[in-house]
Order: structure tokens, then C-alpha cells, then sequence
């Protein structure tokens, strides 16, 4: 019998003990668990996610778990993930993210720059991007800012306006 491949091998690296699969299975199924754990519970760190993925008996590290996220096309709304399914809808008055911008400042002649509170800027983008208004060429987030690009200075009038009109700001 060969009990060899039904074994994780192990590694000590300084103190902390890393386990890796002895075959590449193990992506799906880290992806299946990982979707679950992001649906069952508020997670807004990827070494929470390493942490409870490891707990489960998965091996992962930083950037796997990273490379996994965005191959699920999870996003980040607030302090938390949340799947794509999950992600929210682009409701005229965008309820669910109002309360995390801070700033509308136009930039240049086809350029807005949206401030957020801190994490919140993938949320805020995926909904601007998913309303998918004529206004809007492409969007860019970071962590606390969105680049949102327009055709020109007419389209950015309109944009702002209508971000003004929504966040309240």
C-alpha cells in the first residue's frame, strides 16, 4: 500500500510549521472553503482567511489566499469580504455603500476622485462600475481613493452631480 501520497508532508520554518499537499488538488477545494468561510463569516483580514483555512486543515499562505481571492473575483466592502453574488446592488441611492465616501473632487477635465473611509474603495468602485453609466470610462481603486475617468467635461459635470446626488456630500 502506498500511504506515502495519502500524507501531507511537513516543514518547520523557524517556529511556525507549514503543512504542503503532496499533490495540486488541494486549489479547488482551498477555493471551495474559502468561498464558504467569506460566506458564513465577517472576515476583513487575509491572514484571518490563512488562519481559518490552516484550522480546516488547508494549507495556505498570504499569497495564495490573495491569488484566490481575486480568481473569485471577491471584493473588499468596508472591513469585510464578501463574494460576488454578494456584492451590493446597484440601487439608485446605493444604500449599502453611501456611508463610506467621504470626498467628490473633480481632477483635471475628465477625472473624479473619490475619497473613502479606509478598505472601502473596491466596494464603492464595483458599485459605480456595476450601475455602468454612460458617464463612467473605467474606474480605479485603491484602499481609500477611486480615480473614476469620464469621456470628457460634460460627462464629468453630469458624474459629479449625480455623485453628489447620491452621497449626499
Amino acid at each position: 500500500m502506498h500511504f506515502y501520497a495519502d500524507f501531507v508532508k511537513y516543514y518547520a520554518y523557524g517556529t511556525v510549521l507549514i503543512t504542503l499537499p503532496t499533490d495540486n488538488s488541494s486549489a479547488p477545494a482551498r477555493r471551495a472553503l474559502l468561498t464558504r468561510i467569506i460566506r458564513e463569516r465577517s472576515v476583513g483580514r487575509q491572514a484571518e482567511l490563512v488562519d481559518l483555512l490552516r484550522k480546516e486543515g488547508h494549507p495556505a499562505t498570504q499569497s495564495s489566499v490573495s491569488r484566490d481571492l481575486r480568481e473569485l473575483g471577491v471584493a473588499k466592502l468596508g472591513d469585510r469580504y464578501v463574494l460576488p453574488a454578494a456584492a451590493p446592488a446597484p440601487l439608485p441611492e446605493f444604500g449599502a455603500v453611501r456611508a463610506f465616501v467621504t470626498a467628490i473632487l473633480p481632477a483635471g477635465d475628465n477625472l473624479i476622485v473619490l475619497k473613502t473611509r479606509i478598505g472601502s474603495a473596491q466596494g464603492v468602485a464595483l458599485a459605480i462600475d456595476t450601475a455602468q453609466w454612460p458617464e463612467v470610462v473605467g474606474t480605479i481603486s485603491g484602499d481609500d481613493t477611486i480615480f473614476i475617468a469620464t469621456p470628457g467635461v460634460q460627462a464629468q459635470r453630469r458624474l459629479r452631480d449625480k455623485l453628489l446626488d447620491i452621497f449626499g456630500i
